[in-house]
């Protein structure tokens, strides 16, 4: 077994009706944990290697490496030799129109700056999803986030928990803002930072403190692990966020995006119920529309 690997633990509460495209959730949650280790694998191989930046994406400090893509196309090779029919909604290729119903969302390497300058703080993260790969209109069946510099495993099917390694995860819960370690990230715009930073000013002095760890879907998984007791940001896409958002709604956080609906581009909050509450209002007051 590898390094990297777990045993299934957990319990599948999909009914027939919904299992979707011939798998349970469960199913697919090996299919998924299986492939992310694998390609976390051959990243941290790659990393060892050496990285260069290979292009830009939204401005000149987005960056893609070589790696990323490679490993994308590893990833989108083993879903579809398992599963030819579903879709992959991917961060460095083309999105795959599939026929299943089932929809994959691939973040090759989560935290891609992270990778770069060899800090452990970068992830594989997969999710499997029912409909439209869009987090306003998808249902989340399945979602693996490893992180290769640790060997941790974070998972998580629809109705069956979230684990680290095998073992269960639960947010924290009784936490006032006022004692709360707050994760976020920024944006690679400078017109969007300014805008970040301004929230900060409200919320900060609010906070025990905020942590800008570089990996949204490494944040939301410590949210799952109690490592944070809350994470917001504006500007995450779909493959940021959509299995790091099963894995901290799994370990029973509140998960939710402007105005309390979906988790979107426009923002997204994770949080236990309570503290949620306390610092939506407060990114309210912020000016965010949470």
């Amino acid at each position: 077994m590898s390094e990297l690997e777990t045993s299934p633990d957990g319990h599948d509460e999909t009914s027939p009706a919904e299992q979707r495209g011939g798998a349970t959730s469960v199913a697919l949650l090996e299919l998924a944990r299986s492939i992310a280790v694998q390609a976390a694998e051959f990243a941290r191989e790659a990393r060892l290697g050496g990285v260069s930046v290979a292009t830009t994406k939204s401005s000149p400090v987005d960056i893609v490496t070589a790696v990323d893509r490679d490993t994308e196309a590893l990833i989108r090779r083993l879903i579809l030799d398992a599963r030819p029919d579903d879709g992959i909604l991917g961060e460095e290729d083309a999105t795959l129109v599939g026929t299943s119903g089932i929809d994959w969302v691939v973040d090759p390497i989560d935290g891609t700056v992270n990778f770069l300058y060899d800090m452990p703080a970068w992830a594989i993260s997969i999710a499997v999803v029912d409909g439209p790969p869009d987090p306003e209109s998808w249902t989340a069946r399945a979602g693996v986030v490893v992180n290769p510099s640790t060997g941790e495993v974070f998972e998580a099917s629809a109705g069956g928990g979230a684990r680290l390694n095998g073992a269960p995860l639960q947010v924290n819960t009784g936490v006032p803002l006022s004692h709360a370690l707050v994760g976020t990230g920024f944006s690679y715009s400078a017109e969007a930072r300014r805008a970040q930073a301004e929230v900060l000013l409200t919320l900060l002095p609010r906070a025990r403190d905020i942590r800008r760890v570089g990996s949204a879907a490494l944040d939301l998984c410590a949210v799952a692990a109690g490592r944070l007791d809350a994470y917001y940001e504006r500007g995450l896409n779909p493959w940021d966020q959509a299995a790091g958002a099963l894995i901290a709604h799994e370990a029973g956080a509140r998960v939710a995006g402007p105005a309390g609906g979906a988790a979107t581009f426009e923002l997204t909050v994770a949080a236990a119920p309570s503290l949620y509450e306390e610092l939506a209002a407060t990114l309210r007051e912020a000016g965010l529309n949470a």
